[in-house]
């Protein structure tokens, strides 16, 4: 009888850890550590520790004075990206040095959290392991509650409001290397304030990833990185990873994440309305993806 009670005890003990494992809720920026000095300095000091850590420093963007973005990928993440349809949005981290204050916060985006945002294969939580050990683990921040991982998987910031699979198409090209070839270009050239800040091909699939940064001229001001940011990265710890905003060409077809999913992964606890909210940049999804469409050589629908 005793025997028959520990294993059923033994079951409701496995049965809890796995629910309690399911519910558990995910945070998309990791806090790797705090410190005094400049930008310049802990920038140089934290690529030092992710080359040793096996990364790939494959980009560097800073968006104003008082921050600097490394993007960074390596095996892991390129192998893991290649698995699922559209895991190229996940080939890449980004790693964040901003000035908050007289602190410079070093930061990462979580990539379990963005594993699961972006339907990929496995939850990379060997690279989180690897980014925590290599630059610091103070603990997850972004949203005050969390965002479970079955709820990233289907993620909706609210109703009517699109899904990961809900992608923009920006240009259509005969295949996959002219694509590469037309948008590269067209990227040199634009008018619309975008740039390339790194390229991630997936090898042995027609996949690449290329972040942009977005300057926001003229009447495309609304999707300017720097105006965007100023009205919703208000938090004390600073979402600086948000940034920058990604294209993916895949089989010859450039897509991009709408604005309404792309931000709201990053900052899915943002309110709809009043101040720093959805609301304050309500023109930002069109003209992004004006702004881009320009960029990639796409062209823009007439009225």
């Amino acid at each position: 009888m005793k025997l028959v009670k520990i294993l059923m005890v033994g079951v409701s003990l496995m049965f809890a850890a796995t629910s309690i494992a399911a519910d558990a809720k995910l945070k998309t920026y990791i806090l790797a550590s705090k410190s005094t000095g400049s930008v310049a300095a802990v920038t140089a000091a934290t690529k030092s520790k992710l080359t040793k850590a096996g990364f790939e420093v494959v980009g560097e963007y800073s968006p104003y004075d008082t921050a600097t973005i490394l993007i960074v990928t390596n095996a892991a993440l390129k192998a893991n990206a290649a698995k699922s349809d559209f895991g190229v949005f996940g080939a890449a981290q980004r790693v964040t040095i901003t000035k908050a204050g007289s602190e410079v916060q070093v930061a990462f985006t979580n990539p379990t959290y963005m594993s699961h945002a972006y339907r990929m294969k496995g939850d990379l939580k060997s690279v989180t392991a690897k980014l925590k050990s290599a630059l610091g683990d103070k603990g997850p921040f972004g949203p005050d509650e969390g965002v479970t991982a079955e709820r990233l998987r289907d993620y909706q910031y609210k109703w009517l409001m699109p899904y990961f699979s809900d992608r923009l198409e920006l240009a259509e090209y005969g295949n996959q290397k002219e694509a590469i070839a037309k948008v590269e270009a067209a990227l040199a050239n634009n008018k619309s304030g975008v740039k390339k800040v790194y390229r991630i091909d997936l090898a042995g699939k027609d996949a690449t990833v290329i972040g942009v940064s977005m300057a926001g001229p003229d009447n495309l001001d609304c999707s300017g990185d720097k105006y965007i940011m100023s009205q919703i990265d208000f938090k004390k710890l600073k979402s600086t990873g948000h940034l920058p905003y990604e294209v993916v060409i895949s089989k010859g077809n450039v897509y991009a994440l709408p604005a309404e999913f792309r931000i709201a992964i990053s900052f899915p606890d943002l309110s709809m309305m009043g101040s720093n909210s959805f609301a304050s940049i309500m023109c930002a999804p069109s003209a992004i993806q004006e702004a881009l469409t320009i960029a990639v050589g796409g062209s823009l629908e007439e009225d």
